[in-house]
């Protein structure tokens, strides 16, 4: 009788992921020796972890089109991101803190997620409604808090 090999399931793949983090180090280098031809010069457990679990799923699943490949190391090496992928930049991770300055006076934001800040304890749904709330009269929230640059400055250029 002869064993066939199976490909692997979405669930058996993340069930492998996932005990990556549960390995002892030892299991940990043995694992990246089944997928890597050398070892890195430095010995940091959480890149090793998300490097094996990239390349365990890419095994699996197939790598990225070498379309995008391409892409991406553009990317990397202009550092200038495609015009459709450049809002998405500027959004804001929830945990991130804003800070500014003001009449002497130190103004922090949390941003707790899609339009939803909090200030003071007092939850926003813009950061034009917390810069309406420090200043007193309206203001673009992004500009306020040096993430955009003002109208007025671009045309200036």
């Amino acid at each position: 009788m002869t064993a066939h090999a199976t490909s692997p399931t979405p669930a058996s793949v993340a069930a492998r992921v996932a005990a990556i983090p549960h390995l002892s180090m030892d299991d940990l280098w043995a694992l990246w020796d089944d997928h890597f031809e050398e070892r890195p010069n430095h010995h940091h457990r959480v890149w090793l972890e998300s490097r094996l679990a990239y390349r365990m799923q890419e095994r699996a699943f197939g790598g990225l089109k070498p379309s995008l490949r391409k892409k991406l190391e553009e990317v990397g090496e202009t550092g200038i991101l495609p015009k459709q992928l450049r809002g998405d930049s500027q959004r804001l991770l929830p945990g991130t803190v804003l800070t500014r300055i003001y009449d002497d006076i130190e103004h922090r934001v949390l941003v707790r997620g899609s339009n939803d800040f909090e200030y003071q304890g007092q939850r926003f749904k813009s950061l034009s409604a917390v810069a309406k709330r420090i200043t007193g009269s309206h203001w673009s929230g992004p500009v306020f808090f040096g993430l955009k640059t003002p109208a007025s400055k671009k045309r200036a250029v």
